[in-house]
């Protein structure tokens, strides 16, 4: 903000200074022009000595502009830098033995907040698909952010394999895990250059296949360019479906057994969600899956549905089952489905 409040006074100030400046020149030494007390050509002189004054002291206000703004830059840079790097694993030797999770009363609270979670319990099997629903707030994205252990629980435990994540190194915990978040981002280049990003020894086949799993294999084939073809930057070239899809292919590629999706069909129109829900689908065929959802549309086949509300396990279940026990999730099948 000071760097912004600097540059709106200073860009004007000097432009009317400039030009202030050459007014002021024009009409003083044109009275003594008219006035017989100094020719036309010193008055041209004047005005040519005034331009190259002017110019490098316009570049030297540019300059300290400039350098304000890097000392911003540099700034932010450093705040991350001063970020405290994630703590070592405790137990190194834990061993995971399946990729199955289990929440086992799963309290957890922001270090300047109320309890986000309290008591949070429930089992996903391994190779099921699990859908987390509820409204907003209920903790539905904490509870993935829990699994991938950017955070600590404040009680309880959550063991994926059967192990405590606080017993696992991060690295080996996550590379069970493949996170693809709602506005999952696209790199500006290639559809292969994004797909090798998860996989970098991975062959055109191998590449192929993921797209063909996620129904993209299309985006391959409509231009002579193949997997070269260019998605633009932050992948403006694809749909928002299209953009969700690469993600999940670019996670698949990674082969992890558990794939974490945080509403993943949020912003996308009714034709790509279908598309969507069919990948999701696919994709659960050979791994464990989670998924975030406020659109029960792309959940109501999953194995198991958790009801968060509040931060509480309020009722789990099938979509039937639900529909008969829980009346938050009836109530929102009834806005969303149309159940009557």
């Amino acid at each position: 903000m000071r760097v912004a409040r600097l540059e709106a006074v200073v860009g004007p100030a000097a432009v009317t200074a400039t030009q202030g400046a050459f007014l002021l020149v024009l009409g003083v030494g044109g009275a003594r022009v008219a006035a017989g007390a100094i020719g036309v050509g010193d008055l041209v002189a004047f005005i040519l000595f005034l331009f190259f004054l002017i110019m490098p002291l316009g570049q030297a206000l540019n300059a300290y502009t400039r350098l304000q703004t890097g000392l911003g830059a540099l700034q932010r840079i450093q705040e991350i830098l001063a970020l405290p790097a994630e703590s070592a694993a405790d137990v190194a030797g834990a061993q995971i033995c399946d990729s199955a999770v289990v929440f086992d009363a799963v309290t957890f609270a922001y270090p300047t907040g109320e309890p986000v979670l309290r008591g949070v319990t429930f089992t996903v099997p391994s190779g099921s698909r699990v859908a987390l629903v509820g409204p907003s707030g209920a903790g539905k994205s904490t509870t993935l952010a829990l699994i991938e252990r950017f955070y600590d629980v404040t009680a309880g435990a959550i063991r994926v394999g059967g192990a405590d994540v606080r017993d696992l190194p991060r690295d080996a915990l996550r590379r069970r895990l493949g996170y693809v978040e709602q506005e999952a981002p696209v790199l500006a280049g290639t559809l292969r250059d994004n797909l090798l990003l998860t996989a970098p020894d991975a062959d055109d086949a191998t590449l192929l296949d993921a797209l063909e799993e996620v129904n993209l294999g299309a985006l391959a084939t409509r231009t002579a360019d193949g997997l070269d073809v260019q998605v633009g930057e932050g992948g403006v070239l694809l749909s928002g479906g299209e953009r969700q899809r690469l993600a999940i292919a670019r996670t698949l590629l990674a082969g992890t057994p558990i794939l974490l999706l945080d509403e993943p069909t949020s912003n996308l129109d009714a034709r790509n969600e279908a598309a969507l829900r069919d990948a999701i689908a696919t994709a659960s065929l050979r791994r464990t899956v989670i998924v975030v959802a406020h659109r029960l549309s792309t959940v109501v086949d999953s194995d198991l549905i958790v009801v968060l509300e509040a931060g509480q396990v309020a009722a789990t279940g099938t979509h039937q089952q639900l529909l008969d026990t829980s009346p938050l999730y009836r109530e929102l099948a009834t806005h969303q489905l149309l159940v009557s």
